[in-house]
């Protein structure tokens, strides 16, 4: 197989250049990194790359709405997306989000190669228990893969506004990001709190772990 250009997003520098240099050794040319999800999307736009790498838990825009920003603005895009865990919760949200592929970190040594190999191939891949859920969801939904909707009250602006106020940003902060006067953003904060019922940061924070928007690593929760 002749060249393949990849662009690779994890917001963990250590983990991003350990990626990078595998895939280099199979020969690759790794045309663009980035450490969130947003500037995942911008670079998509300017460097064209043949296959994407999303880490789920990234900073500012996570992988699952980075790959959907990316799929709106270039429909045949090749995605994969990196994650910690393989929960039904996680692979629905993955096949929702439209990427071609799920590869653990924990496997990427073993998969990630072959995965590469097959999205570029035009086909799919997942791991073994990944693609048994798939076949499972797809038997008992009569040939359709029952992904319902993580949050479907939600647009995809705010989305990416929950996950800013879930990090810790102020509404002054996300005006800045999103590039929004701050009484925008205020409106959207509001609409977000009415919409969800919720009634602080506190709960903000949670719905948006509970629903794969941001990710807390094991070590934040004391499990080293």
């Amino acid at each position: 197989m002749g060249n393949v250009r990849i662009l690779v997003a994890d917001d963990h520098e250590i983990v991003r250049r350990g990626l990078c240099n595998l895939l280099q050794s199979r020969g690759w040319e790794i045309c663009g990194e980035a450490g969130d999800g947003r500037q995942a999307v911008e670079m998509v736009q300017q460097v064209h790359p043949d296959v994407v790498i999303l880490d789920i838990g990234m900073p500012n825009l996570n992988g699952l709405d980075a790959t959907r920003q990316i799929l709106h603005k270039n429909p045949n895009q090749k995605i994969l997306i990196l994650t910690i865990t393989d929960t039904d919760q996680v692979v629905r949200d993955v096949l929702q989000a439209g990427a071609r592929g799920f590869v653990l970190k924990s496997d990427a040594a073993r998969d990630l190669v072959a995965a590469v190999d097959a999205v570029q191939q035009n086909r799919t891949f997942f791991t073994p228990r990944v693609g048994e859920m798939v076949l499972e969801g797809y038997l008992k939904g009569g040939g359709v893969y029952q992904a319902e909707p993580t949050i479907p009250s939600l647009t995809p602006r705010e989305r990416e506004i929950v996950q800013l106020l879930a990090e810790g940003k102020s509404t002054k902060e996300v005006a800045s990001v999103l590039d929004l006067s701050v009484k925008t953003a205020e409106t959207h904060r509001s609409n977000i709190m009415r919409k969800l019922k919720l009634h602080s940061v506190g709960e903000l924070v949670l719905y948006a772990i509970r629903n794969n928007i941001v990710q807390v690593p094991k070590r934040d929760l004391g499990q080293s």
